[in-house]
């Protein structure tokens, strides 16, 4: 469909994802209290992991932060968990450049492209492998607003 103006197309985009996104969110926060899933939640490792994981599957790591601040407002996820969680997310969004190479592209990336791809990998990996022994910490810091 084209609508002529590009402005326009971007705007009534934007609005239709923001939508989206509200709509996914009240979704969310209906999910709860997820009792089953207390030994998944209790530990951020397995909450960094998981962030890696669902930003992989779903390619988006605004849509696996929207979730994961659902989640907390629902109160069925800590906020330790859930930092551990947008940490993972933030390396599961450079996971996504390693597959589009290999999966639509032609292969890996190469040039400027692997070292551009290497370095978002590198500067988001190092900065979770800081920040999650700090978790705790940062947690009680933000617990304050």
């Amino acid at each position: 469909m084209e609508l002529g103006n590009p402005v326009i197309t971007t705007l009534i985009g934007l609005v239709i994802f923001y939508i989206g996104l509200k709509m996914f969110s009240g979704g969310m926060k209906s999910m709860g209290n997820m009792e089953h899933l207390t030994w998944f939640i209790a530990s951020p490792f397995y909450m960094f992991v998981g962030g890696i994981v669902m930003t992989l599957l779903w390619q988006s790591s605004s849509l696996s932060t929207t979730a994961i601040i659902a989640l907390v407002a629902s109160g069925a996820v800590p906020l330790p968990a859930a930092i551990a969680a947008v940490l993972g997310a933030n390396i599961g969004t450079t996971g996504t450049i390693w597959l589009a190479g290999v999966l639509v592209s032609d292969g890996m990336p190469k040039g400027d492209t692997l070292r551009i791809a290497m370095a978002h990998t590198g500067v988001n990996l190092l900065m979770a492998l800081a920040l999650l022994p700090f978790i705790g910490p940062i947690a009680r810091y933000l617990g304050r607003f």
